[in-house]
């Protein structure tokens, strides 16, 4: 079973990111080929960034650092449930992908986003090149949900349509391919 981690990139109070994720959670949870890691990064509260070296030298000095640089190593594949804010990414996702680097490497990520009439594209094309510099993969299909406040329902809970669910399960066809594909490539586990 490939280890995916779920990361929810908005920390704003009354986010829809998080309906939306728990959505993703159990989509991936029912696939079978998963064993996830749900991350709500209201929860993790990183700081910015503390470290006074750089992330690609794995000195870390602070225990949120090395508790992170642990849980992102043991992930395989990662799905972030991003929004976007004023045409960019969520600073609170940048954040916890900038605390570590060697970590992502050569593992596959899909981003479910969320926004306006974009449905979050603008945020994910910004944050392409920072995932990009720290080695992840980008998988092709990504699920765009524009003006996602609409589809929540009464009870709070995410309501997909069929295409959103659609474009999710290629996309986790597609991290679970690349992750087997990765794997001989991947730098090694620390010990």
């Amino acid at each position: 079973m490939s280890r995916l981690m779920i990361v929810v990139g908005s920390v704003r109070p009354g986010r829809i990111g998080l309906p939306i994720a728990d959505w993703v959670r159990e989509q991936a949870e029912a696939d079978g080929r998963f064993e996830v890691d749900f991350v709500d990064l209201a929860e993790l509260n990183l700081p910015f960034m503390d470290e006074p070296n750089h992330p690609r030298l794995r000195q870390y000095t602070k225990q949120h650092t090395l508790d992170w640089s642990a849980r992102v190593e043991a992930a395989d594949a990662f799905i972030f449930v991003t929004p976007e804010y004023n045409y960019s990414y969520a600073p609170a996702l940048k954040n916890a992908v900038d605390f570590v680097f060697q970590e992502w490497s050569r593992k596959p990520l899909a981003f479910v986003s969320y926004g306006g009439v974009s449905g979050g594209t603008r945020g994910v094309v910004a944050l392409g090149t920072t995932v990009t510099a720290v080695g992840l993969v980008v998988v092709q299909p990504k699920v765009e949900i524009p003006f996602a406040v609409k589809q929540l329902g009464d009870d709070g809970r995410f309501e997909a349509n069929e295409h959103q669910e659609k474009t999710l399960a290629a996309a986790l066809a597609e991290i679970a391919a690349l992750d087997v594909a990765l794997r001989p490539v991947r730098p090694l586990p620390r010990a």
